[in-house]
């Protein structure tokens, strides 16, 4: 298994970004997938999720509205967009299946300036 998160940056408050993820070694194809974040001394959330042939999305209520995830099962890539960002979505992000593989990626740091 192996999860390559990338797309992250530093942007001021109000501000947008993509994320992407690709997996490789997976069931990607029929996995449930989500994304994932830490913000430094907080446990890690999820905060989208995705069924396998993206018919059902859901969010967590401090991102709804503003992130909207999506995948490609051709490409095994999912992505994150993300609008409207404030400085609480500063957080390293990763994207894994759910329930979670044991192996992780290295993340991306998003860091939201005011």
């Amino acid at each position: 298994v192996q999860l390559v998160e990338s797309g992250g940056g530093l942007v001021q408050a109000g501000g947008s970004l993509r994320l992407s993820c690709s997996a490789s070694g997976t069931t990607f194809s029929i996995d449930v997938m989500g994304w994932y974040r830490q913000a430094p001394g907080k446990q890690r959330e999820l905060v989208a999720r995705i069924t396998s042939g993206s018919r059902y999305t859901n969010y967590a209520d401090s991102v709804r509205g503003r992130f909207t995830i999506s995948r490609d099962n051709d490409k095994k890539m999912m992505y994150l967009q993300m609008n409207s960002l404030n400085p609480e979505d500063t957080a390293v992000y990763y994207c894994n299946r759910i329930p979670t593989y044991s192996t992780w990626g290295q993340g991306t740091q998003v860091t939201v300036s005011s």
